[in-house]
């Protein structure tokens, strides 16, 4: 080495040659290793923690109001909420199960039976059913007055019932004798688009509807709602705005987003998160490519073909034609975590706190913990929808953790029931959406009901003329049977079909009085409570009124006589 530097050579040079003497091996040994890291870091990889905890995987978390009789009576007698969720060995890591399930998801197969159904503003939405005798060798069909329960799945963001998870779910309940239908959503399914209203990640209606429609179709059949990723947000945010309206006799919220304006900064803050944003955008202008002559009439076309997230989908296109001012009111408005402390039904959420695309800290952790109705179970892996178990990844842990809480409510007494007078007044005073037989698209983004409504349209299914053709099979129950919800043509005057051609002037005094008990009924109801809540409550604000307003009166009185008195004198 001194003679090295004897001769002059450099520092750098002396490194490289001594570099050069290292074995090769070594140099891809060592690469291994950084690589390694770099994926068990990037890829979130957690085969090591499985290891040291001896594969007996993650505990579930539970949580409950202390004296909630959802949990001691119904979440208590289910052994998967109870235990622990170890995921497939070779699918250790969130983004590995959700890419997984995403490409192939391993789901049963079977063939659904389509109803089409017409909502009031036109728009046409796919029922895809699999009843419990679908997997039997007779000819299956509803009865009107069967009460085996039924389950409406309702399915995420771009997603329908070909989706591996939810041929997993639908598979698993049908297979336990209840029958079930996915709700798709609007322009999804294979079906066209056919009025201008879309469905967006805080869109109920269409929910509403379908469950109306279905409980009074079936109404001794318990009727029970599942959401999965971004359906889930719609279901919560639904139960939430019904309340004790709502004829759900329980409820089921699968990986939801909770906050989308958390998720939205959420799925923007790293490289892998930003790549699934990018899919999903990918999937958005796939849909919207769809349906290009309508959203290019109604959106912005040129800045749809543009987008590259998410968010710019949303500013382009879902703000536009639902009228939000701005991408952030959207998101909040729409977000289920406002509405969780008004879910009146059994609900169960269940979220993975490795959620590559539904943050954790968007759960709302207190606002579970006060409702008495809602059991939030989370586990430390499962991605987003996946929560494989077994070596060959034929399972999915959610789905039996699902079914085993629908069963042990359904057999409990703790089933949601809708009060007998929640759903017959529906007054422009309480809820114009559900009155009205169409709805319009405000500047605010709300929805609300355009005025010229009919006697009869009160929100309940039968304004639906649905056909009586069975649901069954052919070729040994294995063929989809289209069957066409329509909707009855309401003439200007707001008289449906049935009503005679010339309608006496009795019947025409008769809707006057039924619109004005409407409208009053709701103002008497309202007294009647103040009146309950403290007998001399309603004295009380009339004296408080009365005291708060004599000096503003007994101005305008005094000015008024005086003038009167002085003209008389004046005059003499």
């Amino acid at each position: 080495m001194l003679e090295a530097v004897a001769e002059g050579e450099s520092a750098v040079e002396l490194l490289l040659r001594a570099a050069a003497m290292v074995p090769a091996e070594r140099y891809v040994l060592a690469a291994i290793i950084v690589v390694s890291v770099f994926l068990y870091r990037f890829l979130e990889l957690h085969v090591i923690g499985d290891i040291l905890r001896g594969f007996r995987g993650g505990r579930v978390e539970l949580t409950f109001h202390p004296v909630s009789e959802i949990y001691h009576r119904v979440a208590s007698k289910c052994r998967s909420l109870h235990g622990r969720y170890l995921a497939t060995p070779w699918l250790a890591s969130p983004h590995l199960q959700t890419l997984f399930l995403g490409i192939y998801g391993m789901p049963p197969s079977f063939t659904y039976k389509r109803q089409l159904y017409t909502v009031r503003d036109g728009g046409t939405i796919a029922l895809d059913w699999l009843l419990a005798s679908d997997l039997e060798v007779v000819d299956g069909f509803i009865s009107k007055d069967a009460s085996t329960p039924l389950v409406v799945v309702v399915p995420g963001l771009t997603s329908d019932s070909a989706a591996a998870y939810a041929k997993h779910l639908v598979y698993s309940m049908a297979s336990k004798g209840w029958n079930v239908v996915v709700c798709n959503h609007r322009g999804l399914g294979g079906v066209s688009i056919t009025s201008d209203c879309f469905y967006n990640g805080g869109w109920t209606e269409d929910v509403r509807e379908v469950i109306k429609y279905l409980h009074y179709r079936y109404p001794k059949s318990p009727l029970f709602c599942i959401g999965t990723s971004i359906g889930a947000n719609i279901v919560v945010k639904y139960l939430g705005e019904e309340g004790e309206n709502t004829p759900v006799a329980g409820a089921v919220s699968i990986c939801s987003p909770w906050d989308l304006l958390i998720g939205d900064r959420f799925i923007s803050r790293k490289l892998v998160q930003r790549i699934y944003d990018k899919a999903l955008a990918i999937g958005l202008k796939g849909y919207a490519k769809l349906h290009q002559p309508i959203l290019a009439r109604l959106a912005n076309w040129e800045g749809i073909k543009k987008s590259r997230s998410i968010r710019e989908f949303d500013h382009h296109a879902t703000c536009v034609i639902a009228r939000y001012e701005t991408v952030d009111t959207y998101y909040r408005r729409c977000s289920s975590a406002s509405y969780v402390g008004n879910v009146s039904v059994p609900l169960l959420c269940i979220n993975a706190l490795d959620d590559p695309l539904c943050t954790r800290e968007a759960i709302p952790w207190d606002e579970c913990r006060a409702n008495k109705n809602i059991v939030l179970a989370t586990t430390p892996n499962g991605g987003h929808l996946a929560f494989f178990q077994g070596l060959t990844a034929r399972r999915l842990w959610w789905v039996g953790a699902t079914s085993e809480f629908l069963s042990a409510l359904h057999d409990s007494s703790y089933m949601h029931g809708q009060k007998a007078n929640d759903h017959v007044l529906h007054s422009s005073l309480e809820s114009s959406i559900d009155k009205s037989p169409y709805v319009n698209l405000m500047e605010d983004g709300m929805v609300a009901a355009v005025t010229k409504d009919g006697p009869d349209s009160d929100g309940s299914p039968s304004n639906h003329a649905v056909d009586e053709e069975q649901l069954s099979n052919e070729a040994g129950g294995r063929r989809q049977n289209v069957v066409s919800a329509l909707n009855h043509n309401e003439k200007a005057s707001g008289v449906g079909n049935e009503s005679p051609a010339g309608p006496t002037k009795q019947q025409g005094d008769d809707i006057h009085g039924n619109k004005l008990h409407e409208i009053i009924a709701p103002v008497k109801r309202s007294i009647n409570q103040v009146t309950r809540y403290k007998g001399r409550s309603v004295w009380l604000l009339a004296y408080i009124a009365f005291v708060t307003s004599w000096p503003l009166l007994g101005s305008l009185a005094f000015i008024t006589f005086r003038k009167k008195i002085r003209n008389p004198l004046r005059a003499k």
